[in-house]
């Protein structure tokens, strides 16, 4: 599930294209394609508010475009998927038999298992007399 980061702008809630960073040492401003994580200290911007931005007096705006053919899937996804597909497809191995007398397990939630007592009953219950 992918929630789609929205502008930091207050009020504006269109979807951001765009991710701010500001180099206080070199007093620059870096606005460049929408970062792959949201940062505490970048700020994520809508189409309409990268375009007006202006940087305080005596600062820079380095405006940085994105390439074009990077929007798409690469070779190496491509090939990812190729090789994850075929892995899917392959058969799994038999599961290896419990050997007579040892627990089964029948469960699991979390790091908790679940196990089925070897001397017990299919009902659950041991024998005992």
């Amino acid at each position: 599930m992918s929630i789609a980061r929205i502008c930091s702008r207050a009020a504006c809630h269109r979807p951001a294209v765009s991710t701010l960073t500001y180099v206080y040492a070199d007093s620059t401003c870096v606005l460049g394609p929408l970062a792959t994580y949201a940062e505490p200290h970048c700020y994520d911007l809508c189409a309409d508010h990268a375009e007006r931005l202006t940087a305080p007096n005596g600062w820079e705006v380095i405006r940085l475009a994105p390439d074009p053919a990077a929007s798409g899937p690469s070779d190496d996804d491509l090939e990812a998927l190729a090789n994850a597909v075929r892995d899917a497809a392959r058969p799994l191995p038999p599961a290896p038999q419990p050997a007579p007398g040892a627990s089964v397990e029948v469960t699991r939630r979390g790091h908790l298992r679940v196990l089925r007592d070897p001397d017990a009953s299919p009902s659950g219950h041991t024998d005992q007399g």
